[in-house]
């Protein structure tokens, strides 16, 4: 327990902005552990999803306005989220709560943070951008516009610390989702309420999960794919149920697109549910991101995918950096997952990779392998949970630098 940094009898009060499902989910961690970390003594406000709302934030606008991909994608709208952007930065002025955290999202809270360079609380910034992959200069700029900042990846704090950045590293909040979702499922299996009896799915139907991505444009570029990957799997004998986890901000398309693919799918959208399927699948096709690193931790061998408008991939290559994109990959310095990007997105490409990982034993053992040391290098070893730590930084930045009182 840390002690609560106000030297008065009010609450702590933290502002959280977050802008899309990936930073709902580490908010939510977030204020929980918070909670647990101040006897309670703390309140919320500012921007998230469903997972922080339900722990008691009440969002100054729908997260799902801020969740787009890529620079062609970003220009019809860029008016309306400068509003937003505008909105939110006004919000936190106003309100001058004890410490703000800005949780990934660099579009959205960057330009927050830049308007709020004349302020009197301190900014945490959660989730390094990614400077060891493109755009080294972002290390510096991000040094001027906030106090502290929180990586999900070991290697992550020379990075910014080289520039003045304090920084700490708390591990990935995957490593916890996971195993307490390993754990709930252990005991619904013991009381016979497994996930496979919860959906009426028998003992030996093969399960594939299928994750196109938590934005729209992702989805509506992968799911097509992903569609003829799954005809091609079904002319070759396969007999597989779906199980299809999604997010709020794009769960009305998925649901759609579930009645129409070449198998009995079954959705999840309610963040135990999506998780006790990773845990259930034998193996996953996902869009690159959070989704793949989460299904390497739960021991489901996965293909990952992913495909952009040809102008964004035409910018990102001239910058981009690193050998591979997925995190379980990055962290291992060769290729557990396969990767198929860009033109080699086609089903011809993924069907026969994504085949072997469903029939071939040594296939699937190699990755599952390759992601165990992954978990111990994003701290599943560590006995303070990611979250834990994240809160502990967060308050001991809170008590650093609050005013002193009236």
């Amino acid at each position: 327990m840390v002690d609560n940094p106000r030297a008065d009898d009010r609450k702590l009060r933290v502002a959280l902005l977050a802008g899309e499902p990936s930073g709902d989910v580490l908010g939510a961690s977030l204020m929980r552990a918070l909670r647990s970390e101040t006897d309670g003594r703390v309140e919320f406000i500012g921007t998230g999803g469903a997972l922080m709302e339900a722990e008691g934030l009440h969002s100054l606008f729908p997260i799902a306005d801020m969740a787009i991909m890529g620079f062609v994608e970003l220009l019809p709208r860029a008016r309306f989220l400068l509003r937003r952007i505008d909105q939110a930065a006004k919000f936190i002025l106003a309100e001058s709560p004890d410490v703000v955290v800005t949780i990934d999202s660099p579009g959205y809270t960057r330009r927050v943070m830049q308007r709020a360079l004349i302020r009197s609380f301190p900014i945490v910034h959660y989730v390094a951008p990614t400077v060891w992959a493109w755009r080294p200069g972002r290390a510096r700029r991000l040094a001027r516009l906030c106090n502290h900042l929180l990586t999900l990846l070991p290697f992550e704090p020379p990075y910014f610390e080289v520039v003045g950045l304090p920084t700490t590293f708390v591990g990935h909040p995957a490593v916890e989702t996971l195993a307490t979702a390993r754990r709930s499922e252990a005991e619904a299996d013991q009381a016979g309420r497994g996930f496979r009896q919860r959906h009426g799915i028998t003992a030996d139907t093969r399960l594939l999960a299928l994750m196109p991505g938590s934005r729209k444009g992702e989805v509506n570029k992968l799911l097509p794919v992903f569609t003829e990957v799954l005809a091609r799997l079904k002319a070759q004998g396969q007999q597989l149920h779906l199980l299809i986890p999604t997010v709020e901000t794009v769960a009305d398309i998925v649901r759609a697109a579930a009645a129409t693919l070449p198998f009995p799918a079954t959705v999840l959208d309610t963040a135990p549910e999506r998780y006790a399927a990773m845990l259930a699948a034998d193996a996953a096709l996902a869009a690159s991101g959070t989704a793949t690193l989460e299904l390497g931790l739960a021991g489901t061998p996965t293909v990952l995918a992913y495909r952009v408008n040809p102008i964004n991939a035409a910018i990102m290559r001239r910058f981009i950096r690193i050998s591979y994109v997925g995190l379980v990959n990055i962290l291992q310095q060769r290729e557990i997952m396969p990767e198929f990007l860009q033109e080699n997105c086609t089903a011809e490409k993924i069907a026969p990779a994504l085949l072997g990982l469903l029939v071939d034993p040594v296939a699937r053992q190699r990755q599952i392998d390759g992601c165990a040391a992954v978990a111990a290098q994003l701290g599943a070893n560590d006995p303070v949970p990611p979250a834990h730590r994240a809160a502990r930084a967060v308050l001991a930045v809170a008590a650093k630098r609050l005013p002193a009182p009236a």
